[in-house]
């Protein structure tokens, strides 16, 4: 499994990108919120990839996060879903979007995405409530910070949202209007996707 690449930007043509890493081209096709933050042609970059092992053809697909790449991944678990669909997406709006969408089971947004119906978009409510919740990190200090540092939970879940890809003063809003007393980080940022900042 190639879990990412690391090399010079060779070209970009939406939906593919060409990288060199070591003297070897990697074609990889990646969404266009990826394309979106890609730099010029001739920089390095680095792209999380998920490697698709078919019959007649390996695909290689890249993303721009962790998160964007899990939730792709969470995606081809969708009956009905496959890679093309999942890219279709993910190139539709971001993976914070995307979970905000689930949490708040916002079909009728999901439905404006290219190839999703009323009823592909209420099987990505239903199926990827439970599967967004179990996979939901929150990020960790290191064992040894632990042993000296306890990391308040409201700061872990303005952390987590902002690797979802929320801007650091929208995690921080969205945080402020729920009552988090008592509650761990996980079921905060469950509730901040929720929320409305309005």
């Amino acid at each position: 499994m190639i879990g990412w690449l690391r090399g010079e930007l060779r070209e970009k043509e939406s939906p593919y990108v060409l990288i060199d890493v070591n003297g070897v081209g990697y074609e990889v096709e990646a969404p266009t919120m990826t394309f979106s933050v890609l730099p010029d042609v001739g920089k390095t970059i680095t792209l999380y990839t998920h490697l698709q092992v078919r019959e007649d053809a390996h695909n290689l697909y890249g993303f721009s996060s962790e998160t964007e790449r899990n939730v792709f991944r969470l995606l081809l678990k969708v009956s009905g879903v496959g890679a093309k669909l999942a890219l279709a997406i993910l190139s539709g709006m971001d993976a914070a979007s995307f979970a905000r969408c689930v949490y708040e089971g916002d079909t009728v947004s999901l439905a404006r995405l290219p190839g999703i119906g009323k009823k592909t978009a209420e099987r990505l409510v239903m199926e990827m409530s439970d599967r967004l919740e179990r996979s939901m990190t929150i990020p960790r200090v290191t064992a040894a910070a632990e042993a000296t540092v306890h990391m308040d939970p409201v700061r872990e879940a303005v952390n987590a949202l902002i690797s979802l890809g929320f801007r650091p003063q929208e995690a921080s809003a969205r945080v402020q209007t729920i009552e988090t007393t008592g509650l761990a980080s996980d079921e905060i940022v469950r509730r901040a996707l929720r929320a409305d900042t309005k």
